[in-house]
């Protein structure tokens, strides 16, 4: 079964519901290319009048997490994935939409293929780069993803 966007948003209210609450949503997947976007709000905002660092980062995490959820669930095993570490870059403050985009999904395949023939766990980082309407880079986060077969 393939993930979709409306099971992926699903997935967000039932398991991530405080990033449900602060409005992130998926809006496209592939194997490729995922983009997730979150609209500053009331119950998002940071002192400053801009979106606070945590959603982004949910927004941003999710858009790599995704994909990785997808390829786990293409592969037929049992498999573990976990953030190993993060990176963020601030570079403008986040106000009205924000787009997270990440492009690695070619990234996850070969994690996933060694991980199943060796039994060793694989990582890999993947990037998202957040984008205002105007298409001005507000934020880059990179996540290490950890993969292993159970």
């Amino acid at each position: 079964m393939k993930l979709s966007v409306s099971k992926l948003n699903q997935f967000v209210f039932l398991k991530l519901p405080s990033a449900f609450i602060c409005g992130v949503r998926v809006k496209s997947i592939s194997e490729e290319k995922c983009v997730v976007s979150v609209k500053h709000r009331w119950i998002n905002q940071n002192p400053f009048n801009s979106m606070y660092f945590a959603v982004q980062a949910m927004a941003a995490e999710l858009s790599t997490g995704a994909m990785v959820i997808a390829q786990i669930q293409q592969s037929g095993k049992k498999i573990s994935m976990l953030v190993a570490n993060n990176k963020s870059n601030f570079s403008k403050k986040a106000t009205g939409r924000i787009n997270f985009v990440c492009n690695d999904g070619a990234l996850i395949t070969k994690a996933i293929e060694d991980t199943i023939a060796t039994g060793l766990g694989q990582t890999f980082w993947m990037k998202s780069i957040g984008t205002n309407e105007q298409g001005v880079q507000v934020s880059e986060m990179e996540f290490e993803w950890s993969v292993k077969v159970k």
